[in-house]
């Protein structure tokens, strides 16, 4: 064998990927700035500024016990919980390490070198990257009003089509899609394609949507056999660091999901934390409360420095500021960690999560000051 012959050569598709780039930790940033942790308000990953709930922290505790057997690979108490909140029988669900994990199943599951995916211009990430794993087929619809332009998306399936991602709310623009229009387009589909092609909607923020405007999706889905809802605790729920979320449909999908599923892919503090705070509903309340009125500061104080935003409906805000990566890197000087978006193709444009009351003012104040020097 010559030394060539060992290079190792990976499939093009894996090669072609570009890793995912996660929100900076606050202790880096401290290290790089020699900034005092405690200090750094982090506004970049979109997780739940009060953190996990007490309820779930005393579930963990209680399970702590029986960390040295294997989790429930069924996921049954959690399965059964989450049965009787949507009402749908428990082999209408799928449990993943995060929602995160539902999207690469059902990529899995369905798709091939020679498949395509639609999916939205300014959508989440990952759907580009499961999609690039699997050697399929990317078809990037334009996005309009930096939403979701359903019309176009239906157009733009085709023979090879197996899957379709729609996130609702979108991450990163945070732009909102009716239920008449979403129901509509899988009218559509259905009456096009049948099942051949799969739907995803992505509710990964759907607890922070005005109860009136949230999509009856589980209703969704027991009319459509080719749609597959995913759902998250990382955001609303508080467990961002325990990863679990869910995916409902109906079982000729969930069946295909737990064929590429690994078998313990729920841990047993995510489990029992999961239940916990599926039925604390004074903690869901407030991080509502906590993030409406966040919304309603950081938008104003947008408002008031003249920056261009998009009116959000989720846990964060786009805000456009000009030379992003510049006034980016003047936040982090000052401790604090927004997340900018040149990657999602908004170059001029930073996500800021919505924090605490606290967190957002030190924000808006490093914020004001970082335009009035630029402008200076």
């Amino acid at each position: 064998m010559s030394a060539q012959d060992s290079v190792l050569i990976p499939p093009p598709h894996i090669a072609a990927i570009a890793p995912y780039q996660a929100g900076k930790p606050i202790e880096e940033l401290a290290r790089e700035f020699g900034l005092d942790p405690s200090g750094i308000v982090k506004l970049a990953s979109n997780e739940n500024p009060l953190g996990m709930p007490e309820s779930a922290r005393r579930a963990i505790s209680e399970a702590i016990a029986g960390l040295g057997r294997y989790p429930d690979p069924a996921g049954f108490d959690l399965k059964k919980a989450l049965s009787e909140r949507y009402g749908v029988p428990q082999n209408w669900l799928t449990l993943g390490n995060g929602s995160n994990d539902i999207l690469e199943l059902v990529a899995s599951a369905l798709l091939e070198p020679g498949s395509s995916v639609v999916y939205s211009q300014f959508a989440f990430v990952v759907y580009r990257l499961a999609t690039q794993a699997r050697g399929a087929e990317h078809i990037v619809v334009p996005a309009k009003d930096h939403g979701h332009d359903l019309p176009a998306m239906l157009a733009a399936i085709q023979d090879n089509t197996r899957l379709v991602f729609i996130a609702n709310p979108n991450n990163p623009t945070g732009t909102y899609l009716s239920n008449d229009s979403i129901e509509s387009f899988l009218a559509s589909v259905a009456e096009r394609h049948g099942s051949r092609v799969t739907v995803v909607l992505d509710e990964a923020y759907n607890e922070f949507l005005e109860p009136e405007l949230r999509v009856d999706s589980v209703g969704l889905v027991k009319r459509y056999p080719n749609l597959l809802v995913s759902r998250s605790f990382s955001k609303a729920y508080g467990l961002a660091g325990l990863r679990v979320g869910f995916g409902v449909a109906q079982p000729v999908l969930t069946d295909l999901l737990n064929r590429v599923r690994q078998p313990f892919n729920v841990n047993s503090l995510a489990q029992a934390a999961a239940i916990a705070a599926l039925g604390d509903t004074a903690f869901l309340k407030e991080s509502f409360e906590v993030n409406r009125a966040g919304k309603v500061q950081l938008q104003s104080a947008f408002e008031k420095l003249g920056l261009t935003y998009l009116p959000s409906f989720s846990n964060f805000v786009l805000v456009k500021v000009g030379d992003a990566a510049q006034v980016n890197l003047e936040l982090l000087k000052r401790g604090v960690i927004v997340r900018p978006v040149k990657g999602d193709g908004l170059p001029e444009w930073l996500r800021v999560s919505i924090g605490l009351p606290q967190e957002n003012q030190k924000f808006i104040e490093a914020l004001t000051a970082i335009m009035e020097q630029l402008a200076a």
